[in-house]
C-alpha cells in the first residue's frame, strides 16, 4: 500500500462523510431504516463521545490556575468560577473536538476509525451540526461573563476553527498547529480566568507565566500527534512527528516542555519565591527523570508520558499561581 502524502484538497468529498467500512455501516444487507433507528438511540452518548469530556480537564485547569493568579477572593465570584470552569471545558473545548472530529475524518479512518464520525456512529452531517451548535452555545454563556470572558470565548473559537477547519487548517503544519492548542489548552484559558476575576487585563505577571507555561504545552501537543503518524503522513499532515521523525519530534517535544518551566524557576528565584522555585524545581527533575524513559521508546510511551508527565507539568502551574496570588497580596 501506498503511503504517498494525499493534499486536503484532494480528500473525496471534503464536505460529506468519509468512505466507511462496511462493519462500520452495519454491512449492505441491514436496512437503512434498522440503521437509523440505532443511531437515533445511541446518538447522546455518542455525541459525548464526540465532544471527549477526557480533554476539558486541561483547559479548566488552566483557567482555575487564572482564578487562583489574581488574587482576588472567591467568595462573591462563584457564578462567574463556575461558568467559567464550564465554559473552558465542556464548552469551547468541546466545540473544538467536534471541529476536529468533523475535518479529521479521513485521517480518523485510519487512524481511529472506532472514532464516531468514521465508525458511522454518527451518520451525515451530524458532526458538524454539533461543532456549529457548541459554537453557539459556548458565545451564548460566554456572553454572560462580561466582555473580558466573551473577548477570551470568540479567541479560542475562532482558532478552534482555524487549527481543523479550510482554508486555514492550522495543523496541517505541526509548528502553527500545536500553538494554536497550547494557546487555547493553556495559556488564554488561565488568562481567561485571571480577567474574569479582576474584570480588567491581568498584571504583566500573570501574562508572562501564562505564555510561558503555553509554550510549554506545545511540546505536550506534538505527543500527543505520535498516534496518529501513519494517517498523518498519508494525508499530508504535517505534525511534528511526520516533519522531524518520532524520535527528533520526542527530543523537540521535551525540551520545549522543559526550557519554559527553567525560565519560570528562575523568574520565580529573581523574585524572591524562593520556596516555590524549589517546588517547581523538584517537579521539573521528575519530569526529566520521565523523560528519560519516554525518549527510550516515543511512540508507545507517549500516552504514559502524558498521565505522569503532563500530571507534573500542570501541578507546577498551580504552584505558580499560588505564588501569583501570594504576589498580588503583597506577600
Amino acid at each position: 500500500m501506498s503511503t504517498a502524502p494525499v493534499a486536503a484538497s484532494s480528500w473525496p468529498d471534503l464536505a460529506g462523510p468519509p468512505v466507511l467500512p462496511r462493519a462500520a455501516t452495519g454491512g449492505p444487507d441491514m436496512p437503512n431504516q434498522d440503521r437509523g433507528r440505532r443511531a437515533t438511540r445511541s446518538s447522546m452518548p455518542v455525541a459525548l463521545e464526540l465532544l471527549k469530556p477526557i480533554t476539558w480537564f486541561a483547559p479548566m485547569w488552566a483557567f482555575g490556575c487564572g482564578v487562583v493568579s489574581s488574587g482576588v477572593p472567591l467568595a462573591d465570584h462563584w457564578w462567574a468560577i463556575i461558568g467559567g470552569v464550564v465554559l473552558a471545558g465542556p464548552l469551547v473545548c468541546g466545540t473544538s473536538q467536534a471541529v476536529n472530529d468533523w475535518f479529521d475524518r479521513h485521517v480518523d479512518a485510519i487512524n481511529e476509525p472506532n472514532r464516531p464520525i468514521p465508525s458511522g456512529r454518527l451518520p451525515g452531517r451530524r458532526g458538524l451540526h454539533i461543532a456549529i451548535g457548541w459554537t453557539v452555545l459556548s458565545l451564548m454563556i460566554a456572553a454572560a461573563l462580561g466582555r473580558w470572558g466573551f473577548g477570551a470565548a470568540v479567541v479560542g473559537l475562532i482558532l478552534a476553527w482555524a487549527y481543523s477547519a479550510p482554508p486555514l487548517r492550522l495543523k496541517l503544519n505541526g509548528w502553527w498547529g500545536n500553538a494554536a492548542c497550547a494557546a487555547c489548552y493553556e495559556g488564554l484559558p488561565w488568562i481567561t480566568g485571571a480577567a474574569v476575576m479582576t474584570a480588567a487585563r491581568p498584571d504583566w505577571q500573570i501574562l508572562v507565566m501564562a505564555a510561558l507555561y503555553s509554550a510549554g504545552a506545545h511540546g505536550i501537543m506534538t505527543l500527543n500527534d505520535f498516534k496518529s503518524v501513519e494517517g498523518d503522513r498519508r494525508l499530508g499532515v504535517f505534525s511534528l512527528p511526520v516533519l522531524l521523525g518520532v524520535d527528533a519530534a520526542a527530543s523537540a517535544a521535551c525540551l520545549t516542555m522543559a526550557m519554559p518551566q527553567l525560565v519560570v524557576i528562575a523568574w520565580l528565584l529573581a523574585w524572591g519565591a524562593v520556596m516555590y522555585g524549589f517546588v517547581l524545581a523538584l517537579l521539573l527533575m521528575a519530569q526529566l527523570l520521565l523523560m528519560v524513559r519516554l525518549l527510550r521508546n516515543p511512540r508507545d510511551l507517549a500516552p504514559w508520558y502524558n498521565a505522569t508527565g503532563t500530571t507534573l507539568y500542570v501541578i507546577g502551574m498551580l504552584v505558580t499561581a499560588f505564588m501569583l496570588r501570594s504576589l498580588q497580596a503583597g506577600g
